[in-house]
């Protein structure tokens, strides 16, 4: 705590010391913020930091109307190891001429946003104590999340794990390169690093495509092989799943031809620096401070590629649940001091469906949630499913034909986009129907009722404010569920 600086004045005196104590008690919440699956993140945070700031949300925030004279301000970084959120020029793609939704982050980055209200009592507003709170906002790819799966793995049972669903009816194509590679690769003879390289290279590749083809495919990992950052090239991501025979607790086998330690033992060190080096030190630096979490999923692209791939999204959540969740027995659950005590589950993208199937999209989520819940150890934090879209870029409208009424969205569609033939420039507007999805949410895991067929999910630009000399100086920032999101993670401390 920093002490007041003397002066003369009694009053200013009194001011300062109680600007001081309102910073040394002003409370913060740590606020995780993942995606899986191109789930819109970025979108998220600029939204939560422009409504809370500036714009007007519409609808407007319940939890926060009820708050007199409440305001939101950004402040300095609070951690100077950590990158800071490119706030300004994620909103800058947004209000640019055309508007752009802005490029994905692919680290760890931060951003302090405060929100502060008059006192409700005597004693604080004579010590000039305003009411604060402070918002960490932690944004982080969701495939370090999922990595966490791999801190209780030896690599023996990770290559098992991984080779098996390689081998699957949804994967072979997109791994058939590596497996073929995988056939001339003999784990008991000499380490070679160009072996290492290529395989490294070829399975980077499979997953890299697997999850191309299918974003839902969220398990799909490591992460840092996905997005390396500054790792790119470097010996702690030049491995690969083998059966090689040996397990990584082993001690290194010597070579059959009597050269040295065997490529198995290789491959089994990397794995272990991967996750001593990479995967355990940003639980124990971020993941363990946090407060509360919101993960954003892409469930439409899951529903768009039928019940396989909804299976696909649900097998990535176990991977997340585990993260929140973690058993007595996990390595997790010692470096944990505390544990996140809730999260909010986003089904993001609502503005591509009609709002009669917003419950719906949430009560689908909810049940692949629940089901990830059940198989992961050991009670943990409470949670909430939401349907979100956090800028909206459509508006819902009826069509009649014959005695049917269709709800469909209007919007304007991104170049390249095609909608009953019609392929769209990225100006023109057009009106969608985007399926209705179905109302109970087992129907959406049941390959004989989810067919892909049944759904037209469009990506549609960012909407235009229209009569503003700066798209968004001063206006309205429509968006479905940011409310429920907001109350949910923080009101109980907006009293």
């Amino acid at each position: 705590m920093k002490l007041p600086t003397l002066t003369s004045d009694p009053g200013a005196a009194l001011t300062e010391l109680g600007m001081a104590v309102s910073d040394y008690l002003t409370p913060t919440i740590r606020l995780g913020v993942t995606g899986l699956s191109r789930s819109g993140k970025t979108v998220f945070i600029t939204a939560l930091v422009r409504c809370l700031t500036e714009s007007r949300p519409q609808p407007p925030f319940a939890s926060l109307s009820a708050v007199p004279g409440w305001r939101g301000f950004l402040e300095p970084q609070p951690d100077d190891d950590v990158p800071r959120f490119s706030y300004e020029d994620h909103l800058a793609a947004l209000s640019g001429d055309p508007a752009q939704w802005p490029e994905s982050t692919r680290t760890i980055s931060q951003l302090r946003l405060t929100l502060e209200w008059p006192p409700q009592d005597f004693i604080r507003e004579a010590m000039g104590l305003s009411n604060r709170l402070h918002i960490d906002i932690i944004d982080y790819p969701g495939e370090w999340l999922i990595d966490l799966g791999l801190l209780n793995q030896t690599y023996e049972e990770w290559s098992k794990e991984t080779l098996f669903a390689a081998n699957g009816d949804g994967l072979a194509g997109a791994a058939e390169p590596f497996l073929s590679f995988l056939k001339t690769v003999d784990g008991s003879a000499a380490q070679d690093e160009q072996v290492a390289i290529e395989g490294a290279r070829l399975y980077t590749e499979y997953i890299t495509k697997a999850r191309a083809d299918c974003p839902s495919r969220a398990a799909l990992g490591p992460g840092r092989f996905l997005l390396p950052g500054d790792l790119e090239g470097s010996p702690q991501l030049t491995f690969f799943p083998c059966n090689c025979g040996q397990a990584a607790g082993e001690p290194a086998k010597v070579a059959k031809q009597g050269t040295g330690p065997t490529m198995a033992a290789l491959l089994a060190r990397r794995f272990e620096k991967y996750k001593q080096n990479i995967v355990q030190p940003f639980f124990e630096k971020h993941f363990s401070r946090l407060d509360r979490q919101i993960v954003l999923v892409d469930v439409l692209s899951a529903l768009n590629g039928g019940a396989e791939a909804l299976g696909d999204l649900e097998q990535g959540l176990d991977g997340v649940m585990a993260a929140f969740r973690p058993g007595a027995n996990s390595w997790l659950s010692f470096i944990l001091p505390r544990r996140i005590d809730r999260i909010v589950f986003a089904a993001t993208k609502a503005d591509h469906i009609h709002n009669t199937s917003h419950d719906r999209l949430e009560a689908i989520l909810g049940k692949a949630v629940a089901r990830a819940g059940e198989r992961a150890s050991s009670a943990g934090a409470d949670f909430r499913c939401i349907a979100l879209a956090a800028l909206r870029a459509t508006e819902d409208v009826d069509k009649a034909a014959g005695d049917e009424t269709f709800h469909c969205i209007r919007g304007v569609p991104r170049a390249g986009e095609r909608v009953s033939g019609k392929r769209y420039d990225g100006q023109q507007a057009g009106v969608v129907f985007p399926g209705d999805l179905p109302r109970d949410p087992l129907d959406a895991f049941d390959a004989t009722k989810a067919r892909p067929e049944d759904y037209s999910f469009v990506r549609f630009q960012p909407p235009i404010m229209p009569g503003a000399s700066s798209p968004w100086g001063g206006q309205d920032w429509p968006h479905i569920g940011m409310e429920k999101a907001i109350a949910f993670l923080f009101e109980d401390y907006l009293k």
